[in-house]
């Protein structure tokens, strides 16, 4: 929480009653439905909630926005995003519906009105977003070609509409087919060892 607070200092105080209550109901909701690995569950803020926040470094996002998480799991980078921006709007979605379920139930009990999550494969969407984010569900090819017609045309953004995606590692070969795509480091903004091969990547698409 303290580097949370270090990183995003004009929190409001519900913002930052809503991030403290993470931990609580992670561990709650882990214990009945396994969302997040025994191991990561004590390391929730920095390996979930500031690796979400990650995206929140490379891009402001503007009220009213409308922002597609494709495989949230257990809401990530979906649900610390969203208390970032209450004026966004967030679609959470993934294939199993246990997760979903700890989803709507984290959401309803922080508040968030404006979180909705539900079981969906994305390429079964019908809407479009501004961007589309996600944390390493796939590899790139595969994950344009479930979300490259579900983009906004008009730009809101000093970004370009697209995918931002969180992702490690030397991401050369399977980036080599997008020449668009940029990448920013994490280490750049968190010191914490984790982030070392952390990336944020960011693809423009272009709407259909």
């Amino acid at each position: 929480m303290q580097e949370i607070l270090k990183q995003f200092p004009n929190l409001t105080e519900n913002q930052q009653l809503q991030f403290a209550r993470l931990q609580d109901l992670y561990e709650d909701w882990n214990s009945k439905i396994n969302v997040i690995s025994r191991k990561d569950i004590d390391e929730l803020y920095t390996r979930h909630v500031m690796h979400s926040l990650g995206i929140a470094k490379i891009i402001d996002f503007q009220p009213g926005a409308k922002i597609m998480d494709v495989g949230t799991g257990g809401g990530f980078p979906g649900i610390p995003l969203a208390i970032l921006f209450p004026e966004v709007d967030f679609y959470l979605i993934d294939v199993i519906g246990k997760k979903i379920r700890v989803v709507n139930e984290v959401a309803s009990a922080l508040g968030l009105t404006n979180v909705k999550a539900e079981q969906m494969r994305a390429e079964n969407v019908k809407e479009d977003f501004d961007f589309v984010v996600s944390r390493a569900v796939t590899n790139m090819p595969d994950f344009v070609t479930w979300v490259k017609d579900k983009v906004k045309k008009t730009q809101n953004h000093e970004l370009a509409n697209g995918i931002l995606y969180l992702k490690g590692g030397d991401l050369t070969e399977e980036l080599s087919a997008f020449p668009k795509a940029v990448q920013y480091h994490l280490s750049d903004f968190f010191t914490e060892e984790f982030f070392e091969t952390k990336k944020v990547v960011h693809l423009p698409l272009k709407s259909k």
